[in-house]
């Protein structure tokens, strides 16, 4: 009966809410009790999630039609208290009256990118693509105010299709249709773009082009699992990787093809904005088992090759690099590609020198692509001592000046960073060579096997108050502190994929592990904007960030930045200490995030608890939320 109401008065919008109907007495809260209302709380919240899918094309109306339909299995219980405990426990009034309400920022600001802001750009030097590179605003110049999305902004389209095809309002821009119109990139048809897959080097698609590399790089039996691919452009060399369970981290500058790293995020690819400039990639070393350059115009023979010593760097040992386009094949191609023969066989000769002093072996050159792989161990490479870097730590990269130096094997066998790797997906869940060889300071065997038995736990919980977390729904997600990738780990799926991203401020540096996990991830400071776009992410997850962070940076500028690369209609899951989360959660109130907060799974007894959210839906020039309508 109660349901039954629920749904009747749910569909005519005058309960939007889960409400309870009486309050539990303090004498009878009692651990079963709670644990109940606490999964009844959850469901109910992401049941409202799916209804709130607005309809229309693209729109996600599939979803919501589904949740609704789940909706039944929320049984109405009354009597219960939807409240966390332990927030009168604290003596903390949570009192919505003083609520900061923060207004949207103007609508030139819906593509704003803090740290790299063309007008700020233009101010740097623009020798070794500096300008290009992360520059962010001080504390006196960041915006306080919510980032608009564009009107008629719509949900993307689910994986698999969406990487055949991006609504046109969520990043209407038409220049790459004509300039790169006879390379097979991108087309504009009525309200969306068409990626059809091709690419300036590979005209025949992404598809047969992979399928030459194959030829060459063993990528079919899981032995190359992550990739990274510079100069990206629309990132469909990644896309077409995925299906063959290759996952690749691409990454371009914001210059003037407007929206590249965008359209990749849109897409569902992982990629970020970045550049090879004057400082290190923000990747820990021996991370990636391929890396890739089809006409990325990276100058790989300037500055004593520093660039292909940055590739060495984050490149494992065994790992292959691909090279497609200018200077290959350049007796062929210097007439078509309009350029000196000279210059390009200078460029050839200095790549070449270069890969030998990396003592990387060519396997292949085959027309305009040429595959090199680097050597296994360092008892296979005899390198110059005057070459090695001179830093201890290869990992320690964040704003750290690129040099021309070679980062050195991590011993004289280096198993522990090269033979030892299982094949994928194995080495998910096998031990990485680096915490097997007790490299990895501060994780033992026994902390790892821990803490993957705690992720597969928390995430079972998340799955059960949200039943759409592994539907589809959510293709871009990120989680701010992954730790060892243990929620990546437990989350994997074809479905969706997880930006792994460790603080710089985390105790431990443990990037290197997520990457031996087959994952992928990156080093941020989170008192600075994130290198995306808005509205990239479906699904943030935050695990004690505010409390790594409380006495470093505003806790509001954090929620101002998830809240600019987070979707219309996106969800948060942050796990945090009681206190720190009903500061977070005053703030919350303010940037138009419906939310609740929630008990630990193991009960209300455990002072960390969980705050759900879901961003509302509003476009500029709309003071309309979607809980409102």
């Amino acid at each position: 009966m109660e349901l039954a109401l629920f749904i009747a008065m749910f569909h005519d919008n005058t309960f939007p809410r889960c409400i309870m109907a009486n309050k539990l007495t303090s004498d009878n809260r009692t651990r079963s009790s709670v644990s109940i209302f606490i999964v009844f709380g959850l469901c109910c919240f992401f049941y409202l999630l799916g209804a709130w899918q607005r309809s229309g094309f693209g729109k996600g109306d599939s979803i919501a039609l589904e949740m609704t339909k789940s909706g039944a299995e929320c049984n109405i219980l009354p009597n219960l208290n939807f409240e966390t405990h332990h927030s009168s426990d604290a003596g903390i009034v949570d009192d919505d009256s003083k609520v900061k309400a923060i207004q949207p920022c103007h609508p030139r600001y819906t593509d704003y990118t803090p740290c790299q802001d063309q007008r700020r750009a233009m101010t740097f030097p623009r020798e070794n693509m500096n300008y290009r590179e992360r520059h962010c605003p001080p504390q006196g110049e960041k915006l306080h105010c919510l980032i608009p999305a564009p009107k008629g902004y719509v949900t993307p389209f689910p994986w698999p299709k969406s990487r055949d095809y991006v609504p046109y309002a969520n990043a209407p821009y038409k220049s790459l249709t004509v300039e790169k119109a006879i390379q097979n990139w991108i087309q504009y048809e009525g309200n969306v773009f068409r990626f059809p897959g091709g690419g300036t080097q590979f005209p025949q698609g992404a598809d047969k082009y992979i399928d030459e590399l194959a030829s060459v790089i063993p990528m079919e039996n899981g032995t190359v699992r992550t990739a990274l691919d510079t100069g990206c452009g629309v990132a469909s060399w990644g896309a077409y990787l995925w299906k063959r369970k290759v996952i690749a981290m691409s990454f371009a500058p914001r210059d003037s093809h407007e929206a590249q790293v965008q359209f990749a995020l849109e897409r569902g690819v992982p990629a970020v904005i970045g550049v090879l400039g004057t400082v290190k990639m923000p990747y820990p070393s021996k991370a990636f088992d391929m890396a890739h350059c089809s006409r990325c115009l990276i100058p790989w023979g300037a500055n004593d090759g520093m660039y292909m010593m940055e590739v060495d760097r984050v490149l494992r040992p065994g790992g292959y690099w691909v090279l497609s386009g200018p200077p290959i094949n350049w007796k062929v191609n210097y007439k078509s590609w309009q350029r000196p023969k000279e210059e390009l066989e200078e460029e050839q000769r200095k790549i070449e020198e270069i890969a030998k002093l990396l003592c990387w072996e060519k396997k292949s050159e085959k027309g305009e692509t040429a595959i090199w792989q680097k050597r296994v161990n360092a008892d296979s490479c005899r390198r110059s001592q005057e070459t090695l870097c001179k830093s201890s730590d290869a990992d320690n990269v964040w704003y750290k000046k690129m040099e021309a130096c070679v980062t050195p094997y991590a011993g004289p066998n280096s198993d522990e960073v090269s033979g030892e790797l299982k094949t994928f997906p194995e080495r998910l869940y096998s031990i990485p060579p680096r915490i097997a060889s007790g490299s990895e300071p501060g994780v033992s065997v026994e902390m790892y096997l821990e803490d993957n038995k705690i992720w597969k736990k928390h995430v079972n919980a998340y799955k059960r108050f949200n039943k759409i977390i592994d539907s589809g729904r959510y293709r871009n997600i990120m989680d701010m502190n992954a730790g060892l990738g243990g929620f990546a780990a437990a989350l994997e799926s074809s479905k969706l994929w997880v930006m792994n991203v460790v603080p710089t401020l985390a105790e431990k540096n443990t990037l290197g592990v997520v990457y031996e996990r087959g994952l992928i991830g990156i080093y941020h400071d989170w008192c600075e904007g994130f290198s995306t776009y808005p509205r990239t992410y479906d699904l943030i997850h935050a695990n004690g960030v505010f409390s790594l962070y409380k006495d470093r940076c505003d806790i509001e500028d954090i929620l101002l930045e998830m809240d600019r690369i987070l979707r219309p209609e996106g969800a948060v899951i942050i796990r945090d200490e009681v206190d720190v989360l009903m500061k977070v959660k005053k703030i919350v109130g303010g940037i138009r995030w419906d939310n609740k907060m929630m008990d630990h799974e193991d009960g209300p007894l455990v002072p960390e608890k969980i705050l759900v959210a879901v961003k509302q839906y509003w476009v500029v020039g709309d003071n309309n939320s979607t809980s409102s309508r």
